[in-house]
């Protein structure tokens, strides 16, 4: 697989709510910079459909739409970077982050990355897809992924331990995939640009435990918004 790393289901249930409303209202007012109006600018629609899916007051909703869009008066800039180089055990991953301050941002990553390796640009991307990633539902015992698949677009899927479907796509058909897959029974809960590895790592016991620790480090950093990690699991 190797696509995005994820806490496991009891440490993710114990992140807070707030820390992911954070990165979710840097998605929506990055997206928002080129419109405020959610049916003309596809990202900024996508990145609303994840914030409901999640939860998200409507205030704060609106809120980050505003700032994003520079309609609030304040003048906030989230830049989008992103990180290559190695895990321990020379597991491949690409950091991406939203920060208002790159500075502060690559000093504190390059700490974290002490107990791996921190590439230059292009050091691992090379061995990564740029795809788009969606995660959805089925909506019945009926609903066929492959079948999805196929006639939405979509280039790959793969099924999830707890019933969802990860639908792989061209960059560019990444929003034409998402309003396709509710005609073949699959409601969409979040929708991204991301990245795959082309040759996952195959690691177990205490190597795997150190580079899930790693990883788990890297993902509670506030401007850490996604890692993909060249990591089977």
């Amino acid at each position: 697989m190797g696509a995005q790393w994820k806490a496991k289901p009891k440490e993710a249930a114990a992140n807070a709510r707030g820390k992911l409303f954070g990165k979710l209202v840097k998605e929506i007012m990055i997206a928002a910079r080129n419109g405020a109006d959610p049916d003309m600018n596809p990202k900024l629609r996508l990145a609303v459909q994840q914030a409901k899916k999640a939860s998200m007051p409507k205030d704060t909703l609106e809120r980050a739409i505003k700032k994003g869009a520079g309609l609030s008066g304040e003048i906030i800039q989230y830049e989008r970077t992103l990180y290559e180089g190695f895990a321990p055990h020379q597991v491949p991953l690409i950091v991406e982050c939203r920060t208002d301050n790159v500075n502060r941002t690559v000093a504190e990553i390059r700490v974290l990355f002490r107990k791996g390796q921190l590439g230059t640009s292009g050091s691992v991307a090379w061995d990564f897809e740029h795809l788009g990633m969606i995660e959805a539902t089925p909506n019945s015992a009926e609903a066929d992924a492959e079948l999805a698949a196929i006639e939405a677009g979509a280039q790959d899927f793969e099924a999830s331990e707890d019933g969802d479907s990860l639908f792989y796509t061209e960059a560019t058909d990444l929003d034409a995939v998402c309003r396709a897959l509710p005609e073949y029974g699959f409601t969409v809960n979040s929708a991204k640009l991301g990245y795959r590895a082309k040759n996952p790592v195959t690691l177990s016991g205490s190597a795997l435990e150190e580079v899930e620790a790693f990883l788990e480090a890297l993902d509670n950093h506030d401007d850490v918004q996604n890692v993909y990690v060249g990591l089977s699991v």
